[in-house]
């Protein structure tokens, strides 16, 4: 009987595995799958060293924002493991001028007002702005934030500030790549991953509609269809298994 293929999942900046909810449904039932806990370090390495060390193995990494720069950061680190790649609406620029004063004060926020302040302030420009409105949508996303605490806010900005330049090694990644955003991402634009998917070799760019920033929770059939088709489960999941111990 073949090994189940293993996944794992990164959320991404004040995100838990709440947010992978919708994608665990569709995964646990092909695979073994993985929630890294992100909210205790404050630095990309840490958060990849301690991701890889989830299990041992070829395995697939999907991360989200904050998330997809990690598994960037595994792929940099452990090739040989990282079977397949997924990025969701993510970045890989270093930090930008101005950028540390504009997170100083939402860090700033948490602390003064609370994780329900920041979620008020911080939230709207995450999602498609005709969804804003949208309890359903926004109230787990706020409860989600408000989980979080200040120091964890504080410690994911550090990671962010101090982030690496992707750039310079996405052409060395070997595995096959997903690169995927929402149409209407306002925080990490379509532009954007389109550049990202260029660079990379053996990369497919997925565009998920009607979707801002947070596409795992806006759209997350499509989301959650498209990592399938592309995990290879609609072959079984021994065809997937030998998919990511190929890396095919």
């Amino acid at each position: 009987m073949s090994e189940r293929p293993k996944i794992i999942l990164l959320p991404g900046l004040l995100c838990d595995a709440s947010m992978w909810s919708a994608q665990l449904r569709a995964l646990e039932p092909h695979a073994d799958v993985f929630v890294a806990d992100v909210s205790r370090h404050d630095s990309i390495d840490s958060m990849a060293r301690s991701a890889l060390a989830l299990t041992e193995g070829p395995v697939a990494v999907i991360g989200h924002s904050m998330g997809a720069r990690v598994a960037m950061e595994m792929a940099r680190l452990a090739p040989e493991r990282i079977a397949r790649l997924a990025l969701i609406d993510t970045g890989i620029h270093p930090r930008r001028e101005g950028e540390e004063a504009n997170r100083q004060v939402l860090v700033d926020l948490a602390f003064a007002e609370g994780m329900e302040a920041l979620a008020e302030r911080w939230l709207p420009p995450m999602v498609h702005e005709a969804r804003i409105g949208d309890r359903a949508l926004m109230e787990p996303l706020k409860a989600m934030v408000m989980r979080a605490t200040p120091e964890q806010h504080q410690r994911q900005i550090r990671a962010l500030l101090n982030r690496p330049d992707a750039r310079p090694h996405l052409s060395a990644i070997a595995c096959p790549t997903l690169v995927m955003v929402g149409r209407q991402d306002r925080w990490s634009p379509l532009a954007q991953h389109e550049d990202m998917a260029a660079v990379i070799p053996n990369a497919e760019l997925v565009v998920i509609e009607d979707s801002g920033h947070m596409s795992l929770a806006e759209q997350p059939g499509q989301v959650s269809d498209a990592l399938l088709r592309w995990l290879g489960f609609e072959n079984g999941t021994a065809g997937a298994q030998d998919a990511l111990q190929q890396g095919r």
